[in-house]
């Protein structure tokens, strides 16, 4: 068994595959604008597999109140891989992604927080 596919809620799906693909670096995996369906994936070589990410429409009541419920709390709605966070933290920031702060070290390892524009703050985790 492995994971094939998880999905995110956002507000918009067109917007967010072209903020996940455009800004963060995934790939299409499918893209049908007609029915409003995206789906990403790690790059090609990342190591990440093919599992797809759903950039799901939030029009479903309990799919907005998740989505907004996790957004107005701060809370992640996903955890992204990366292998330096700060280096990341450096090359999104100058592409306009707006931080919660700045990137800290936990007891879970090296973290940051980012807004992607689209309903849902992300974490960012050091791999």
């Amino acid at each position: 068994m492995r994971l094939k596919m998880c999905s995110i809620h956002v507000r918009d799906p067109a917007a967010a595959y072209e903020f996940y693909t455009g800004i963060l670096g995934f790939e299409s995996l499918l893209a049908m604008p007609e029915h409003n369906l995206f789906i990403v994936k790690d790059p090609a070589g990342s190591g990440g597999g093919s599992v797809g990410l759903l950039l799901e429409p939030s029009d479903n009541p309990i799919g907005s109140t998740y989505m907004n419920a996790l957004h107005d709390a701060g809370m992640p709605a996903i955890v992204l891989g990366v292998t330096d966070v700060r280096a990341e933290y450096k090359r999104l920031s100058s592409k306009g992604v707006i931080f919660q702060g700045e990137p800290s070290d936990g007891p879970g390892g090296t973290t940051a927080v980012f807004d992607d524009g689209c309903g849902n703050f992300v974490q960012l985790h050091q791999d």
